[in-house]
């Protein structure tokens, strides 16, 4: 139940971070080009410290759930289901039929 919490929000982290880089400026000003009426809101400097400190919370948040999902998993790999199989059987080996000892006698012949 914990493992499938973890890994929704890794999904979400994921889809967040990815948004949080993409609305950065860039050098090619790509999908950062909204902060000319934005400055405002976000003080003299803009959007970029507040995306760069939210990016580096989400990364840091992101590194964190991923080494808990693997402490996790490698927990769940050194149990085995084969580990817990009873091998519990009630069946009996056959037994070869007895040969008279006259037969086996004239059979040696």
């Amino acid at each position: 139940m914990t493992t499938s919490l973890l890994l929704i929000v890794q999904i979400v982290l994921v889809i967040i971070l990815v948004i949080a880089v993409l609305l950065q400026k860039s050098s090619s000003i790509g999908l950062g080009a909204y902060s000319g009426s934005n400055e405002s809101v976000f003080g003299a400097k803009g959007p970029n410290s507040f995306l760069a400190k939210a990016t580096f919370t989400i990364g840091f948040l992101f590194v964190t759930n991923t080494i808990a999902l693997g402490y996790m998993y490698s927990k769940a790999a050194q149990s085995s289901v084969v580990d817990e199989v009873v091998e519990d059987t009630n069946v009996v080996a056959p037994t070869l039929p007895s040969v008279p000892a006259a037969k086996e006698a004239n059979s040696s012949k």
